[in-house]
């Protein structure tokens, strides 16, 4: 006010606040609210969160802690990326045990608007802080920080999933059954098909369970998916395994059961719909296993359904090119039909994590299979070219096993690439071992 030679009231309009208010803050007899800093804050023109750092120090850690005080001063932490102040009033809330529900409240809220990043340093903090107890609320902040960690690296994904798995059992029956199929979903994405068959028979087994209970619980706790999906899911999951495992009869019996979903008393409309998708997952992997098991006679049908699924192109086309390399087709002529190398210029193809976790990987592979087939037909300068894709891709996601089989291909080859090729090669394995470390 002083600066800029203003009284009270020209003050109180240039913010936007009430001259009475006002009165009361500067003197005293009122706590500034996180709300009318900010407005002070955009009239003095300086960006949201400027004086975060004062009004912590002079509002909150010098007086008891005040949950209506704390709770939007965090929210406007996260909004601004404040992490360090959102820490240090999350520690002076968690010094009182009584602070952890509401605290686990605005972590649900944060986590649910996408800001996994401020939720899970609530979750983490709770979770430290429980460690030594068996409730249900530290195995869903474990739950929530193994979702929050799910990332490109799938070397870190894979001991998320392991730490995560300890604490299921203590979830609530249904959180069980979500928390067993995004599990699952992960061991996939990592292609650890052991731990796949292992979750996805709990998910069996349990979800079984209380679908037969469901008459007489009239169902109450069920959330977004009716409950027969984790049991028609369990059986995808352990076709896939079965397929994995070059057991094409049992993966197409595995289909089969989730097919025919006769047993299924629900008929409402999203019941009905999700049947639809099942029938539909259960139709395309048909083709899948037939085309793996080395029956080319699908592949007709399989390339109508790709290029009219332009979401799936990578999966379509490393199944097509990993039944060819496995079985010696020769597609040439469906190779060159597909625009795929325009797709990794596309901006973020996915938002959900577990779909960018299977694309990456499926991607790397994708150019690895590609890589393959190219070499073993005299292809030298597309094979490496594929070759060099797979290498950086596999690279960028911590993707070992991919990259083992793609320095064994460069070895296999090496006599036919040249000087560029080999000068590239070396170069992406320094990036490896920079990522390694």
């Amino acid at each position: 006010m002083k600066q800029e030679g203003l009284n009270l009231n020209q003050f109180a309009q240039r913010v936007g606040l009430n001259a009475g208010s006002l009165s009361s803050i500067l003197n005293g007899h009122r706590n500034l609210t996180i709300e009318q800093l900010d407005m002070m804050t955009e009239s003095f023109g300086f960006e949201r969160g400027f004086f975060y750092n004062r009004y912590f120090e002079e509002l909150i850690a010098e007086s008891t802690p005040n949950w209506r005080r704390i709770k939007p001063f965090l929210i406007a932490c996260a909004e601004v990326d404040n992490a360090a102040y959102f820490r240090k009033s999350i520690g002076l809330l968690l010094e009182n045990l009584m602070y952890s529900q509401v605290l686990f409240e605005v972590a649900e809220d944060l986590y649910h608007n996408d800001n996994k990043k401020f939720a899970a340093i609530i979750y983490d903090e709770i979770a430290f802080g429980e460690k030594n107890q068996h409730s249900e609320r530290l195995a869903l902040c474990q739950y929530r920080l193994f979702l929050c960690k799910l990332a490109h690296d799938q070397e870190m994904n894979y001991q998320a999933a392991v730490q995560f798995e300890l604490f299921v059992e203590r979830l609530s029956e249904f959180d069980q059954l979500e928390a067993l199929k995004d599990l699952a979903n992960t061991y996939r994405s990592l292609r650890r098909w052991d731990k796949v068959e292992e979750v996805a028979g709990q998910l069996l087994s349990k979800a079984k369970h209380q679908y037969q209970r469901g008459a007489r619980l009239k169902q109450e706790a069920l959330s977004v998916k009716p409950l027969f999906t984790y049991v028609a899911y369990a059986y995808l999951l352990l076709g896939s395994v079965s397929e994995s495992r070059q057991d094409y009869d049992q993966a197409l019996q595995f289909i089969k059961l989730y097919e025919n979903l006769n047993w299924v008393r629900e008929n409402d409309e999203t019941s009905l719909g999700w049947k639809e998708k099942f029938q539909a997952w259960a139709r395309m992997n048909t083709m899948v296993t037939k085309l793996a098991a080395g029956e080319p006679s699908v592949l007709p049908e399989y390339i109508s359904y790709m290029e009219s699924h332009e979401d799936e192109i990578w999966l379509c086309l490393l199944n097509i090119v990993t039944a060819a390399n496995r079985h010696n087709y020769t597609i040439d002529d469906i190779l060159e039909r597909i625009e795929y190398a325009s797709l990794l210029h596309q901006p973020e193809y996915e938002t959900d994590i577990y779909t960018r976790q299977t694309t990456d990987e499926r991607i790397a592979r994708c150019y690895y299979e590609l890589a393959a087939y190219y070499l073993h037909r005299g292809a030298a300068e597309q094979g490496f070219n594929h070759l060099m894709k797979a290498l950086e891709k596999a690279s960028s996601i911590n993707e070992k096993s991919c990259i083992i089989k793609c320095v064994g291909l460069f070895e296999n080859f090496r006599d036919d690439s040249n000087g560029s090729i080999i000068e590239t090669y070396k170069k992406l394995i320094r990036e490896v071992y920079r990522n390694e470390k």
